[in-house]
């Protein structure tokens, strides 16, 4: 039995047809990791929206530290949300000042400019919208 692959000889290929290949697979390429992509160490304005299966996204204004390492610290009023972000997963802590009232593993993902992660034992989704960076005071 086969595989049903056959060996033929290779394409001859123009050197226009090569370039366009060539740009178009780079091109694919910086689209998948801008798509993905962490942004850059600092403070941001964001916003914060929170839902579940039973409700509509409830969204607010938060501030949003980005550090390196995969750290993100997202605040709305005197709750704290603590992400250590790895690719596919994220450990949250969240702080109401200094008191913790919850901690939990999940799955995460940067999707352009939002960070989604979500609490699936109270099937809460998180989906933080990051605004633009915050300008250091003079």
């Amino acid at each position: 039995m086969t595989s049903g692959c056959t060996s033929h000889e290779p394409l001859a290929l123009s050197a226009l047809a090569r370039a366009v290949i060539a740009s178009a697979t780079a091109a694919c390429a910086f689209a998948a990791s801008a798509a993905n992509a962490v942004p850059a160490p600092g403070r941001y304005d964001a916003t914060l929206c929170v839902s579940s299966a039973a409700q509509a996204p409830s969204c607010g204004p938060a501030e949003v530290d980005v550090r390196a390492g995969g750290h993100v610290r997202v605040q709305v009023s005197d709750i704290v949300y603590r992400l250590r972000v790895l690719p596919g997963q994220a450990a949250v802590v969240v702080t109401q000042g200094a008191m913790q009232i919850d901690e939990f593993d999940t799955g995460a993902e940067w999707a352009g400019a939002s960070l989604r992660f979500a609490d699936t034992q109270k099937s809460v989704r998180y989906e933080v919208q990051m605004g633009r960076p915050k300008r250091a005071p003079k």
